[in-house]
């Protein structure tokens, strides 16, 4: 089977962990910074913090910005559910902007129509989550000049884009964000088995950040009151959790980090090889001025009047693990219960119901993109046949 997304690990990566297993201290160790600081010299942005999840890094980075119970932020439907879930851990409402239909991002247009709606109702957003999705950075320009215009924070929730590329310089350098959040679940552009981080290139909200990830607990004596006795001392300034990576998950990132522009230039090539074997098929692909930009996270095709549930179980049969990306957040039942119902973001919702996301990952051989593509093409050709008896 064919998987849709898949980790690369070699010997390097594998001795990388092994010596912090045999020779270093597996938490709290000289990995973490290490790592840290290496994904500030990648991505340009000054300060990083690496924690245990990305969904750890977009709460304590809505917590640093203080969302709270009574602030509203926004994103898009259109993302994996914790991008939501974040903001009601603060205990704050959710709403999502409808999106762009060819980029599949937040669509700045329909954002500036809500900020507009929002200001004459006095309800405006404490801050805005822009998910670069499969990879392709948002037009984090254009929303991030609105949402100054209006005092709203920004958030990139850049899960699927490390390594991507945002008008010449790296997805993370956090030109236009208040916060970046990278993932590096196994199905990402590098992994550390699980984990994430947090970018920014303001001081204040990363130490914000680092105490909520770790206990609420600091050691630094401008942050604590009264005058210590020792080194030991610690005091606990906030009401924190424990979400700090290990050394063992930071060693692997290292190894993985030197990797990742050999790996995106891999996706890349594989993309293009999509746009080139795919172009006659009945399908929306996405928009090919994304090639050469864009992190290739996922590559995500949209049926054209297909019965995709028989397309896929065809993909199966031949041997490709097909996916969808994603179910629109705001139709989960949790989020229906909140008071969102189908017809509210239309273009999410049409994008929804007719995607399926076929393989691509950085050791995918040219062989097994060919199986991909032909098994694809004769799925499709059955439905079809299907269709119109």
């Amino acid at each position: 089977m064919i998987p849709y997304g898949k980790h690369s690990i070699d010997q390097q990566d594998i001795l990388a962990v092994v010596d912090v297993l045999e020779n270093q201290f597996l938490t709290q160790g000289k990995q973490v910074p290490a790592f840290e600081e290496a994904l500030c010299q990648y991505t340009g942005a000054q300060y990083a913090l690496a924690v245990n999840s990305a969904t750890s890094a977009l709460h304590v980075a809505c917590l640093a910005l203080d969302v709270k119970a009574g602030d509203i932020v926004w994103t898009t439907p259109i993302t994996f559910v914790a991008t939501a879930n974040c903001i009601r851990f603060c205990g704050a409402d959710v709403d999502f902007v409808d999106i762009n239909p060819r980029s599949r991002n937040l669509c700045p247009t329909a954002l500036a129509q809500k900020l507009e709606i929002a200001q004459a109702e006095k309800r405006l957003p404490k801050a805005i989550i822009a998910v670069h999705f499969a990879g392709y950075s948002c037009e984090m320009q254009q929303i991030y000049t609105l949402c100054q215009q209006h005092g709203v924070k920004v958030i990139e929730d850049a899960c699927h884009a490390l390594g991507g590329d945002y008008q010449g310089k790296k997805i993370g350098n956090c030109r236009y964000s208040d916060f970046t959040v990278f993932s590096f679940h196994p199905v990402k552009s590098i992994t550390t088995a699980e984990g994430g981080a947090l970018l920014s290139n303001q001081q204040r909200l990363i130490e914000r950040a680092t105490l909520f990830a770790k206990h609420g607990v600091t050691r630094e004596q401008a942050q604590m009151q009264d005058v210590v006795e020792g080194p030991w001392c610690y005091q606990q300034v906030e009401l924190g959790f424990n979400y700090r990576m290990s050394d063992l998950q930071a060693a692997l990132g290292i190894t993985q980090l030197a990797k990742l522009d050999a790996f995106i230039a891999r996706r890349r090539t594989l993309a293009d090889n999509y746009f080139n074997h795919l172009e006659n098929l009945p399908l929306q692909l996405p928009d090919k001025k994304q090639l050469a930009e864009s992190a290739w996270h996922l590559y995500a095709v949209e049926l054209k009047g297909q019965n995709r549930l028989q397309v896929y179980q065809l993909l199966q049969h031949a041997g490709v693990h097909a996916n969808v990306h994603y179910s629109p957040v705001h139709l989960q039942p949790y989020y229906q219960k909140l008071g969102f119902n189908k017809g509210d973001f239309p273009a999410a919702e049409h994008y929804a119901e007719h995607t399926l996301t076929i393989p691509l990952f950085q050791s995918m051989t040219d062989e097994q993109q060919l199986h991909v593509v032909q098994a694809l093409e004769q799925a499709l050709e059955q439905a079809l046949r299907d269709c119109t008896k």
